[in-house]
């Protein structure tokens, strides 16, 4: 009950550890914790940006008073060619505020040269992938050309800052970042095509997204959350959880047949001692109690002794630093942790008794349905 318990907790525990981090990574370099756009700008924007402009920074002020908003910053999409040398490569980028986005522990880690600072408009930062592609390193120059809405076509010339690395390879191989100023000067045009909002709790975002929503009402914005646009993190959690299922099936269907087998084992060995019972007056549903509860005991105990040696295990696996490789499509490794939480321990102690009482409901019912003489003649 104990291996049972403590296999589950652990393996929940590991791939909760592992979200938690890949979560967080995902919100700082991508996406944001809050993203305010117009609406629509997220289905129809790529194909036509020009129809999806905010208002100037100055309308996002109330941002700045929010309880838990940590910072924000506009961006602006862009999408062109950019060249060097000989080789010239379509990319997706956007224009940012070096000041206030992309700040965080886990963003963008920069692999060569170094992040933009506020006063970099002729710099840009590009994805390691796109890098890779060019041929480019840390203080190249380069050539970025536009189409933009009113002018046509538009170019300005750039030198790498440094290559970065986020959490997706897929993002990586096509990204280039670039001054918000820079940007606007590059398409001639001002706002932005969204304000990304940073928190200093993520578990604070539906409050926060709520209450943004009454400040930038529909229909003239949109308020959305990371975990609406990360559709990609949203698929690796269902393909995770459909595995950690089937662990909890194994580790059940465990439980039940080896609990199964004590508690049976109990009762014939205990077949005297039941007649004896039921000859001195014991009800049928009191006998029935007594072993339902000594399953349900067995659980408790086993399920608690479990936890305690997964919190063992965790405290190792801390201590020992272990990195892991990056999972598929992902670019960053992470250190393993058990990330045991409540809802955790929770579901391990009702899962542990739950399957012992399970597993003891029928050799308990045999119990209770013994004949007396035959049960007191048993071990004769």
């Amino acid at each position: 009950m104990a291996l049972g318990t403590a296999s589950l907790t652990v393996a929940s525990s590991f791939i909760a550890g592992m979200f938690a981090d890949f979560r967080e990574a995902t919100i700082e370099s991508q996406y944001a914790h809050l993203q305010i756009t117009r609406p629509g700008y997220h289905e129809n924007g790529l194909a036509d940006p020009a129809h999806y402009f905010l208002p100037d920074d100055a309308a996002a002020g109330a941002l700045k008073t929010q309880t838990h908003v940590r910072s924000w910053g506009p961006r602006l999409s862009v999408t062109g060619l950019v060249s060097h040398g000989e080789s010239t490569l379509a990319f997706a980028g956007e224009g940012f505020d070096p000041a206030h986005d992309l700040t965080g522990d886990r963003s963008l880690k920069i692999i060569q040269g170094r992040h933009l600072a506020a006063n970099d408009e002729d710099k840009i930062l590009l994805g390691k992938g796109l890098a890779g592609l060019m041929g480019v390193k840390a203080g190249d120059a380069v050539v970025i050309l536009v189409d933009t809405p009113s002018t046509g076509l538009s170019a300005i010339d750039a030198k790498v800052a440094g290559v970065f690395e986020s959490v997706s390879k897929a993002y990586d191989d096509s990204a280039l970042l670039l001054h918000i100023h820079a940007a606007r000067k590059l398409l001639k045009v001002e706002g932005a095509h969204s304000w990304f909002v940073y928190l200093d709790d993520t578990e604070q975002t539906p409050l926060v997204a709520e209450n943004l929503k009454k400040i930038f009402p529909a229909p003239k914005f949109e308020v959305r959350t990371w975990d609406q646009l990360a559709e990609f993190y949203r698929r690796a959690v269902e393909l995770f959880e459909q595995q950690l299922g089937v662990v909890r099936f194994i580790v059940v269907a465990i439980i039940l047949l080896g609990i199964g087998n004590t508690m049976m084992m109990s009762v014939m060995e205990r077949t005297g001692e039941i007649g004896t019972s039921m000859a001195l007056g014991v009800r049928s549903r009191v006998l029935l109690w007594q072993f339902v509860s000594e399953g349900a005991l067995i659980g408790l105990i086993g399920s608690l002794a479990g936890l305690v040696m997964a919190i063992v295990l965790g405290w190792g696996i801390d201590a020992l630093h272990i990195d892991m490789p990056p999972p598929p499509g992902l670019t960053r490794g992470y250190l393993a942790h058990l990330l045991i939480t409540p809802a955790i321990v929770m579901e391990s102690l009702v899962l542990g008794v739950g399957a012992t009482t399970l597993a003891s409901l029928y050799p308990a019912w045999r119990a209770s349905r013994m004949v007396i003489v035959d049960a007191i003649r048993h071990n004769k």
